[in-house]
């Protein structure tokens, strides 16, 4: 890996000597807050011979609304200072893998002059007082948390230099601190964060006013730090929902239907099926068939022993093909082309792909005549623990929602699916319950990316490109999640409601980074039958995909070089640095040998830049050969990704995130995806879901963190998805001579594995994909 750095740069929106204003909250011990607010600046046009004019992700995006719905509740993030030394932030969002408990750790170390390994992150409880203040989505956390948290921090240190001053009788100014010390220049006596704590502390709530840290002062903030979770994860410490003791929590699972969404008309042998050795529990649910045992091992027997009845599903009977062709049915039609101008016309069709993470879908409920309490990971907690309450019949308050580390979310943990069944069978059973989903359930019944087109026309004239329009067709997307409570996550789904709020959300992330001319970018949807999520960068990947292989499509046609072609039609400088950056150090135009090629392509989104330049291996010799998994096809052989997210608070976490986005984008462009057959998913388990593995991993991976260009940080979690998905691509098509259009591209060959059957739902054998967990 190789990181770029430099002094960090000062621009037009550059941090400086501002004041904010902070809270000292009364509390025994110090405990302070934020409130803020954040002005937004339009990006500037760059000059074109056919300029596009701005498209409202680039004025105003997703990122930015997320951003703005936290601010009215800023004030009540708070960080605590310990007898013990330590700071206490209680962060509220998901971490899910991405690292965030680390950068916001780092945050606080900076302003708060306290050495990393003295702030304990925690993640908080559902809070709904936050309203839209606990959603993990969008790349935002960073984003949205970059100056609260760092003001609360800067406040605690204030307010702990103000009280060491009245205990060692000088003045503040004679004060310095430090790695959690206060030492005064005059006498050289000193007082820690600790014996400060409770002098510190306020009775009452009150404002004060701070000044942060210049980014030139910056000391921990931009450096690259390991995980503060490291070594727990490492060492099994760690824990995750299934770790959590709860007394009398018994492991659970359930029965599912074969088809998606398929409902119970009948169980034939409940009263032989709790006979079974270790059962407790057989109840029917909305979802299936649930059963309470004291392993899950004896759970899974249970299940597998069930006889029942199902009824219809919601996508009962259909395929693939059936689903295309319901797309191509409702794609909005082009408009009109003008005989006098030429045009690159495509379509491209993306499959089904899996939400599904590594930890498979899980929570503990306990719920009581008056009360429930819950244990899950969860990205929108406060839309749970709302909806549950209402499930349940119970106010919100009598229902504690505990938000757990997550074994990766992918965007499947912005949905509740797990915490709401737990608790309808805990209520069922009357008992607390520790339910897991079995990994074929996380593949056949759980969240998905939706199948889509993308119907593509540009047209060029004269060396110019002079408009550009997409289609983007896609089976609905479920964004019952909201943005983190119930009014816009009922809004959401609403008859009319849920295409608004995709149309919106579609609105505020999609956008070309090219001028070309008069650019439409518009999303139609069909068939709500599907459970469908945001999986990792929402519509982008496929999106961004089909307009880069459109891109190399023109720029053959106008015969200009790729690269060359995409840094000429550029509109920001940030953009055509990261593109310069990895042609540089890709060794962009080298020559190849046939049926090897690289590819280029790049990616704007929440206020940050990655460009992608991937080489790939397509010789029979390569994509014939056989491998442990039996999934055959083209190698990616080499990576080089250049990212801009304005300030990287940690370079390292922010490699990390590229690396893994990179992993995503191969494998949704070569390998990964899922097959409709007559109502399910033929995939069941990561076995038959070819995601990147070692064999096809590139061997050359190079990240190039640029330096600094603004004073605050981008998003990064979701950036490098579409990015590579579209640099691979677009390899691909120069490695064949045949630009790609149906994805996975391995899609419409050989299945590669055998099914696993769909009565019984589990595999009969523990090494079909089944994950026993006791």
């Amino acid at each position: 890996m190789r990181q770029s750095s430099t002094e960090p740069a000062r621009g037009a929106d550059g941090i400086g000597r501002r004041r904010f204003l902070g809270y000292v909250i009364g509390a025994t011990t110090l405990t302070v807050a934020a409130q803020l607010g954040e002005a937004v600046l339009a990006p500037d046009e760059a000059a074109a011979a056919v300029p596009s004019v701005p498209g409202p992700a680039e004025i105003y995006d997703l990122n930015d609304m997320l951003t703005h719905a936290t601010l009215p509740t800023a004030n009540l993030i708070t960080i605590r200072i310990d007898p013990d030394g330590t700071a206490s932030f209680a962060l509220p969002r998901a971490e899910v893998g991405q690292g965030i408990t680390t950068s916001s750790a780092m945050l606080i170390a900076e302003e708060l002059d306290l050495p990393l390994d003295r702030i304990r992150v925690t993640l908080a409880d559902a809070r709904p007082e936050l309203l839209f203040n606990q959603l993990t989505g969008g790349s935002n956390t960073t984003i949205s948390t970059f100056t609260p948290i760092r003001v609360a921090a800067a406040v605690a240190r204030g307010r702990l230099l103000k009280a060491a001053a009245l205990e060692l009788g000088e003045a503040v100014g004679t004060l310095t601190a430090k790695a959690g010390v206060v030492t005064s220049t005059v006498t050289g006596r000193s007082l820690t964060y600790g014996e400060l704590a409770e002098k510190a502390s306020a009775v009452t709530t009150s404002p004060v006013s701070v000044t942060l840290k210049e980014a030139a002062d910056f000391k921990v903030i931009g450096t690259a730090q390991g995980r503060i979770d490291a070594l727990d994860a490492v060492t099994g410490r760690k824990k995750f929902a299934m770790d959590v003791h709860v007394p009398g929590a018994l492991p659970t699972m359930v029965c599912r239907p074969p088809t998606i969404n398929g409902i119970v008309r009948a169980a034939e042998n409940l009263a032989e099926v709790r006979a079974m050795p270790g059962i407790t529990d057989v109840v029917i649910v909305s979802t299936g068939v649930a059963v309470r045992g004291r392993t899950f091992g004896q759970c899974i027997d249970a299940v597998r022993a069930l006889k029942v009845s199902w009824g219809p599903g919601t996508a009962e009977g259909k395929s693939d093909d059936d689903i295309r062709d319901e797309l191509r049915r409702a794609e909005t039609p082009l408009l009109p082309l003008d005989l006098l101008t030429k045009s690159v016309d495509a379509r491209f069709t993306f499959h089904f792909a899996s939400n599904s993470a590594l930890e498979t879908n899980c929570a503990i409920a306990d719920v009581r005549s008056d009360a429930a309490e819950i244990w899950a990971s969860l990205k929108s907690p406060i839309v749970a623990q709302e909806q549950i309450a209402a499930k349940l019949g119970l106010p919100v308050p009598a229902v504690k929602v505990h938000v757990t580390e997550g074994g990766g979310s992918f965007g499947r943990k912005l949905f509740h699916d797990a915490a709401a069944e737990a608790a309808e069978v805990s209520k069922a059973m009357g008992k607390p319950v520790k339910l897991m989903w079995h990994r074929t359930d996380d593949f056949r019944q759980g969240r998905t990316h939706p199948m889509s087109t993308s119907r593509v026309r540009a047209t060029y004239a004269l060396g110019n490109v002079l408009a550009y329009d997409q289609r983007h067709t896609s089976v609905a997307t479920d964004f019952g999640h909201g943005v983190g409570e119930i009014i816009t996550s009922e809004a959401a789904r609403l008859p009319v409601g849920d295409l608004t709020f995709s149309e919106t959300i579609f609105t505020l992330t999609q956008q070309t980074p090219y001028d070309f001319g008069v650019v439409t970018q518009l999303l139609g949807e069909t068939d709500k039958g599907f459970n469908t999520g945001s999986m990792r960068n929402i519509y982008s990947p496929n999106v961004r995909c089909a307009q880069e292989l459109v891109v190399d499509e023109l720029a053959k046609r106008m015969g200009k070089d790729p690269y060359r072609f995409r840094r000429e039609f550029l509109k920001e400088e940030r953009a055509r640095a990261v593109l310069d950056k990895v042609a540089e150090v890709g060794r962009w135009g080298r020559s190849m040998p046939a049926g090897t090629a690289q590819g280029i392509a790049l990616h704007p989104e929440y206020h940050a830049y990655v460009a992608v330049l991937a080489e790939i291996d397509c010789r029979p010799e390569t994509t014939g050969r056989k491998v442990p998994d039996a999934c055959t096809g083209p190698r990616v052989t080499k990576v080089v990704c250049a990212v801009d997210v304005g300030l990287a608070v940690n370079p390292r976490g922010l490699e990390a995130q590229m690396m893994g986005g990179i992993m995503d984008g191969i494998a949704i462009t070569l390998t990964s995806g899922l097959h409709l057959d007559n109502g399910h998913f033929l995939e069941g388990s990561w076995d038959n879901y070819f995601y990147t593995r070692q064999w096809n991993t590139p061997p050359e991976l190079e990240i190039v963190v640029m330096p600094p260009t603004t004073g605050q940080p981008g998003g990064a979690g979701e950036l490098a998805v579409a990015g590579a998905m579209a640099a691979v691509a677009c390899a691909y098509g120069r490695a064949t001579g045949t630009m790609p259009t149906t994805f996975p591209v391995n899609h419409a060959g050989p299945l590669g594995f055998e099914p696993l059957p769909t009565t019984p739902p589990i595999p009969a054998s523990p090494t079909d994909g089944l994950d026993r967990a006791y």
